[in-house]
């Protein structure tokens, strides 16, 4: 087997390893519940509820969020990497299509169903 072909083996064996993933990033929000008398509406010296942490991402051109707890805070970092990693192996892993492509030429559907 070529070294091409081996290094898009062990591109893919990782991809399987990565596991769980989250695209977006992750940021600190407070927030003003507008209750009379509450804490965040004091004239003098308000103080926002919060902090809490909000996941935003993309998928297919849709924005959207989701809050995350502050327990699960380090995992949902973990599955960010993750993701940024995926990306990067991806990438790794096109380029490396096309250098067999065009090494070997088009008749890889063999090797590449694997």
């Amino acid at each position: 087997m070529s070294q091409l072909k081996q290094r898009i083996m062990k591109i893919r064996k990782q991809l399987d390893e990565l596991g769980l993933m989250l695209p977006g990033g992750i940021s600190e929000q407070w927030y003003t519940c507008s209750k009379k008398g509450c804490r965040c509406m004091d004239a003098k010296n308000p103080s926002k509820h919060g902090p809490y942490h909000q996941l935003s991402y993309r998928i297919a051109g849709k924005s959207s969020t989701m809050i995350v707890k502050r327990k699960d805070l380090a995992e949902a970092r973990k599955l960010i990497k993750n993701y940024g990693r995926f990306k990067e192996l991806n990438k790794e892993l096109l380029t490396a299509h096309v250098a067999l492509v065009r090494g070997e030429g088009f008749q890889q559907d063999e090797f590449l169903s694997k």
